[in-house]
């Protein structure tokens, strides 16, 4: 159902429209014409809706975040503060920054790249820098449809830029790609779509990272992915927003035949977050999902995935884990779906969720649709708290017990941080699961 501030987005949109990127390109303007009816007549998410059952998001229409125009090719980044903007890059990696929702080729460090990889501003591509206007044509759209739900729509319709990676065939690139989204205003709304595409035969590791300062403001980012044919790409997210920020990121990839796929999602900041990451795999193809949510104070941290096995003998694992103390929420929706043509798929699903706090609260739903006969798909959850007889076996080898409870915490949550293979991003990740939770006691050369 439409609300009152749906319909102040609705009628904003007609005074920015103009500045939205890809005017001269028909098939944009209907894709964003169409968005824009869906969530007129639809609205924000509603918790009446199965997929957001366990997250209100009417807080948002409580305000009218506004984006950031008027630069969309050299935005002035004056206001960000080049130290702090270094602290977020990460060392071994090239870094591409998106402020308010526009890309900085001026804060972006890209020396050393293959000519042939091409990592540019969706705005730029679309005015047809490097001719790939009709590629985005292609793919922009098709690995989700703004059907989904309206944020899709609403992304869909409002995005100011993001942007564009394509690896060509058989390239194996040498270090990992940042795309790091800052936001830098009160009240502003950084709304961007990306587009990754690794060709076949290739290999790429791309970090999505989320910071902003500390002020109320919105992101609301897509990011779509094709995999192709026997490539590889490990996708690695952090989400580090002001506490007073809120949150959405999707994530939705299609993977080839034997294209290898493999996400780490590690949410921490917001007051108010929800990620999806839905996957679409080929014959024998391969999908990783981990991810580790740490929720304090009023946090409301909503992780939902959605493996789709469509062909035979892939493999999918999922591993999720949630540490919420104080008054925290954290929601974690897993659905996997076996098609009746899907026959020898392998999957398994884990969700593990530690309580710190009496009044700290997880909604797990995992679910199982299967529509084949061969195959083998397992899922489980825990919800709880610290294991007794494990802080009795420190204290017994003097320990005490607020250290004992910390040293089982931190190791609860390191099992997922130790899955990062890139130094700098596992430092940063270390570093903030560290900054959340009581730390007397831990070591953290021990972690």
């Amino acid at each position: 159902m439409s609300t009152v501030t749906t319909s102040r987005y609705v009628t904003e949109y007609d005074a920015i429209a103009a500045k939205l990127p890809g005017q001269n390109l028909p098939w944009l303007q209907q894709l964003r014409k169409d968005a824009l009816a869906r969530f007129s007549a639809n609205g924000f998410p509603s918790p009446r809706e199965e997929e957001w059952r366990y997250t209100n998001v009417s807080a948002i229409e409580k305000k009218l975040f506004s984006p950031v125009l008027g630069f969309v090719s050299h935005p002035n980044l004056q206001t960000v503060d080049a130290d702090w903007l270094k602290s977020q890059q990460l060392e071994d990696a090239w870094s591409v920054v998106l402020v308010n929702g526009h890309f900085s080729i001026d804060h972006s460090k890209l020396d050393g790249l293959p000519e042939d990889i091409s990592i540019m501003s969706i705005a730029d591509a679309l005015v047809g820098a490097k001719n790939f206007s009709p590629l985005l044509e292609t793919y922009l759209g098709r690995a989700v449809n703004i059907a989904e739900h309206s944020l899709i729509a609403f992304n869909t319709a409002w995005f100011t830029d993001g942007v564009f990676v394509y690896v060509p065939a058989k390239q194996v690139l040498a270090k990992p790609i940042q795309l790091l989204n800052i936001v830098t205003e009160a009240d502003a709304m950084a709304t961007t779509r990306n587009l990754v595409i690794v060709a076949e035969n290739a290999e790429a590791q791309v970090i999505e990272t989320f910071a902003g300062l500390n002020d109320a403001y919105l992101t609301a980012t897509v990011t779509e992915v094709f995999v192709d044919q026997n490539a590889q790409l490990t996708l690695y997210k952090l989400q580090t927003e002001s506490e007073k920020a809120y949150h959405f990121g999707g994530t939705y990839v299609k993977q080839a035949k034997d294209a290898r796929f493999t996400h780490h999602n590690f949410a921490f900041g917001g007051l108010l977050a929800r990620c999806d990451i839905h996957t679409e795999l080929d014959q024998a193809s391969e999908c990783e999902l981990n991810g580790l949510y740490l929720g304090v104070k009023r946090q409301h941290l909503d992780n939902h995935t959605r493996i789709n096995h469509l062909k035979p003998h892939a493999i999918s694992r999922e591993m999720y884990k949630g540490v919420l103390d104080d008054r925290a929420r954290g929601v974690f929706q897993g659905r996997v779906i076996v098609a009746e043509d899907a026959q020898k798929t392998d999957s398994l699903m884990n969700n593990r969720n530690l309580l710190l706090s009496n009044e700290a609260e997880a909604d797990t739903k995992p679910q199982l649709e299967i529509y084949a006969d061969d195959v083998k798909c397992g899922h489980g959850v825990t919800v709880g708290q610290l294991d007794e007889k494990s802080i009795f076996y420190l204290q017994s080898r003097c320990v005490d017990e607020e250290t004992a409870r910390n040293m089982l915490t931190f190791a609860f949550a390191n099992e997922m941080v130790d899955k990062i293979k890139i130094k700098s991003l596992h430092d940063k990740v270390l570093e903030q699961v560290l900054a959340r939770f009581p730390q007397e006691g831990v070591e953290k050369d021990w972690l």
